[in-house]
């Protein structure tokens, strides 16, 4: 589809709401001002009946006429008010049907993305963003018409005011600026709040759908805990910050509900002061009940901000869904702490169920001194790497030291870098599957260019591209934990088969990579391979049958 062909198809499906829409606009007017007419005629009725009394006047007061004027207000302002709720949403719903499929064309244009098939995967981003465009499309009714609709009743009785009671703007100025400035004192913090509650949720509700959707790798990974505790505690801290807008929500709506009346008393006053008695006070009480069914309106102040904060937050999310521009900004790695020196000292070798499957290890690990530990595949290998990594606790009999200082399995952890050989690839974006939050874009791209896992991710969506387990090749997904391991901030790192599904020339490259990467670190990787020549220069290799 060419361009101007795509432009001459959005402006067809769009043409009917505009129609739509100056429709809703008129039947929203006619609504308020038939209310603020059928409050004043009601008051200057029961003035009117209250002044003729009992007397002579009341035998000829013709009270038809206004009674037919309020019935035939009460019936205007419901028909309208529902007309224009009822036009108001069909036009919504033609302009989201247009944004959808102006959405879907752009998307099919692109065939790398297509053809990689990972954005098309990602259902919780692409109904995230059918929400923004439902937030954006509804602005109209949520914000556009009422905002119009005060507008102009406003205009209307401001001249009305001038006409019969000047006198009462100095107050009525006087309270509208305060709401003025209440608001704008307001706003910046209502989007404060309404921007940080609409990330903390949403982010909340992926990390609980990854959780609960990868039960096993994460819990393999030794993160569903984790996942979950952050996922819950940010949707407290959402709550939290739901309940303070609301109550500076309160705070506008308290000065709005005060409107009303207080116009409605000022203009009274006014016409009692100007010397308005008896009949001649009917058109300012007239005025002055419009001003309270006005004020009656004005309520809706606060829904209106809350309205036009989440436009504001659903365009912003709507131009980085188009445009995939990543939000994370670049950041320099923080240089890793921990201990110079990792001494096993009479370690039983046990399996992950704690049964003994070989003797007792002693090996020291160095920082800075790359250490391969090789053996046959079912050696125990990957049993030793946990009993490090703290995920095993089997320490009876024997003690893990750093620097000289005895490590409990839980210290261990917080030190410890661990990564499987099989490695769990979550139904998440690039980014969120590098497992390193505080990571900038150029450090993220820096660690996938180094395992050869660049130009996949470019041509399949970036780091904001989403992926699952079924998406990648088991190198692929070897390459994706490997860089994990590169953006890892922890000191000591431990790799379990960091060349499982990789070509001999890719992993000699790769590891290459990676031991200069943790020089600074203490790095032990193992292989059922018992030729590593390759890196004999550079690591200091042992095998795990002389240990134990």
């Amino acid at each position: 589809m060419s361009l101007s062909t795509n432009d001459a198809a959005v402006a067809k499906r769009t043409a009917p709401s505009v129609l739509k829409w100056r429709i809703a606009f008129a039947l929203a007017f006619v609504a308020l001002f038939s209310g603020l007419l059928l409050t004043g005629v009601s008051v200057w009725f029961l003035g009117a009946v209250a002044l003729a009394g009992v007397g002579p006047a009341a035998f000829t007061f013709n009270f038809h006429t206004p009674a037919a004027l309020v019935r035939l207000f009460a019936l205007t302002r419901t028909v309208a008010k529902y007309g224009e709720r009822v036009v108001g949403h069909h036009a919504a719903l033609l302009d989201q049907v247009s944004r959808r499929a102006t959405l879907f064309a752009a998307m099919a244009t692109g065939p790398g993305v297509r053809a990689a098939g990972w954005q098309f995967g990602d259902q919780d981003r692409l109904s995230d963003f059918m929400d923004d465009v439902e937030d954006v499309d509804y602005a109209r009714l949520r914000v556009g018409l009422p905002v119009g609709t005060l507008a102009a009743g406003f205009g209307a009785l401001v001249l009305a005011t001038l006409l019969v009671a000047p006198l009462a703007l100095l107050p009525i100025a006087a309270m509208l600026a305060f709401n003025a400035w209440l608001v704008r004192r307001l706003l910046p913090r209502a989007r404060q709040h309404g921007h940080s509650i609409r990330s903390l949720r949403r982010g909340a509700a992926r990390r609980l759908g990854v959780a609960l959707a990868a039960v096993v790798p994460l819990q393999a990974e030794r993160a569903w805990r984790a996942m979950l505790d952050v996922a819950f505690a940010r949707l407290a801290a959402a709550d939290n910050g739901t309940l303070r807008f609301r109550r500076e929500q309160a705070w506008i709506d308290c000065a709005a509900g005060l409107a009303g009346p207080l116009a409605a008393v000022s203009v009274l006053m006014a016409g009692w002061m100007g010397g308005h008695r008896g009949e001649a006070l009917l058109p300012p009480a007239f005025l002055a009940f419009a001003w309270l069914a006005l004020g009656e309106t004005m309520q809706g102040v606060s829904r209106i901000l809350a309205a036009r904060v989440r436009e504001e937050a659903a365009r912003q999310g709507i131009r980085l869904w188009a445009a995939d521009t990543p939000s994370a900004g670049d950041r320099p790695a923080a240089k890793p702490r921990g201990p110079a020196e990792l001494q096993l000292s009479g370690i039983p070798l046990c399996a992950p169920d704690g049964r003994r499957i070989g003797g007792q290890v002693n090996l020291v690990l160095r920082r800075g001194l790359p250490t391969a530990l090789t053996g046959p595949s079912g050696s125990g290998k990957t049993s030793l790497l946990k009993q490090i990594a703290g995920w095993v606790v089997a320490d009876e009999g024997g003690r893990m030291l750093g620097d000289g200082v005895s490590l409990a399995a839980a210290a261990r952890r917080r030190l410890i870098h661990f990564g499987l050989h099989d490695a769990a690839i979550l139904a998440d974006t690039v980014r969120e599957n590098l497992f390193t939050p505080e990571a900038g874009d150029a450090e993220c791209w820096a660690a996938l260019e180094a395992m050869e896992l660049d130009g996949r991710v470019r041509a399949a969506g970036g780091l904001e591209g989403w992926i699952m387990q079924d998406m990648l090749s088991l190198g692929e997904a070897q390459r994706l934990n490997l860089a994990r391991a590169m953006l890892s901030r922890s000191p000591v790192i431990l790799l379990d088969e960091p060349t499982e599904h990789l070509d001999a020339e890719q992993a000699r490259r790769m590891m290459a990579r990676l031991v200069t990467h943790f020089g600074d670190r203490i790095l032990l990787f193992s292989s059922h391979e018992r030729d590593v020549s390759w890196l004999e220069k550079r690591a200091h290799v042992v095998s795990l049958e002389m240990l134990a």
